[in-house]
């Protein structure tokens, strides 16, 4: 399989007090095509914010990111831009909607910065993969946060992004509600053939991926494969 991202020594530093505060050091690692990988660790690891390094929402300090064979170091942020709307889909666990914006037009904005055609229609469909096409109409604050985050969904994957980038994409559901995104997660993600990372607190959620990559203290402390059984023991199928 094709390597959609590598990591090469990335560091993010930030200034805090007239100091120098890193939160990220000499981190390294390749996934290839398909796969579906967690990230986990304590708060203040650094998770989120590789994460965001990951997907080009922010610059690196040092190293590098290459994503779908473009080194984001070496882009403006106009063309990082570009990039995210080509190739990348993001969840936020606060759901980053637009609250002016019903759910339809919500996930109608990435297809619009495409130019794509038809893009209504498109929208209703992803809407109705995600089980909302009857509350299309509906603004955020008129829905519930598994429904704002099943938009949230529906939108990231409104553009066919190569690779979906998750942050506690559960963090903020009840148990139920948990369930039924990490199933449509999982179900878009096999359905679509997009490589899946996501930052969990939530272990069971990680050991439903295919590879578990560990911070602690701005550094991986482990990177390892689940193994079949685990996988089989957490199938949605």
């Amino acid at each position: 399989m094709a390597t959609i991202l590598d990591i090469r020594n990335l560091g993010k530093t930030y200034r805090s007090g007239g100091k120098e505060l890193a939160v990220l050091t000499d981190i390294n690692f390749s996934i290839e095509e398909g796969a579906a990988v967690s990230i986990v660790g304590p708060s203040g690891s650094g998770k989120t914010t590789l994460l965001g390094l990951c997907a080009g929402l922010d610059r690196a300090s040092s190293g590098s990111v290459e994503l779908n064979n473009i080194r984001l170091d070496d882009l403006s942020e106009d063309q990082r831009a570009q990039v995210r709307n080509r190739y990348v889909g993001f969840i936020f666990q606060n759901f980053q909607l637009l609250p002016t914006l019903t759910a339809l037009e919500n996930v109608m904005v990435p297809l619009e910065l495409r130019g794509e055609k038809n893009i209504k229609n498109q929208a209703l469909d992803l809407l109705d993969k995600v089980g909302l096409a009857h509350r299309h109409h509906h603004y955020p604050a008129q829905l519930s946060g598994g429904e704002q985050q099943r938009v949230s969904l529906a939108r990231a994957f409104s553009n066919r992004p190569k690779i979906l980038f998750a942050d506690e994409p559960t963090g903020n559901l009840d148990a139920e509600t948990s369930d039924k995104v990490e199933k449509l997660l999982f179900d878009l993600n096999q359905d679509a053939g997009t490589t899946l990372v996501l930052v969990t607190h939530n272990l069971d959620l990680a050991a439903k991926t295919q590879r578990i990559i560990r911070i602690k203290g701005g550094h991986i402390a482990s990177d390892e494969l689940v193994n079949s059984d685990q996988l089989a023991g957490n199938s949605y199928q």
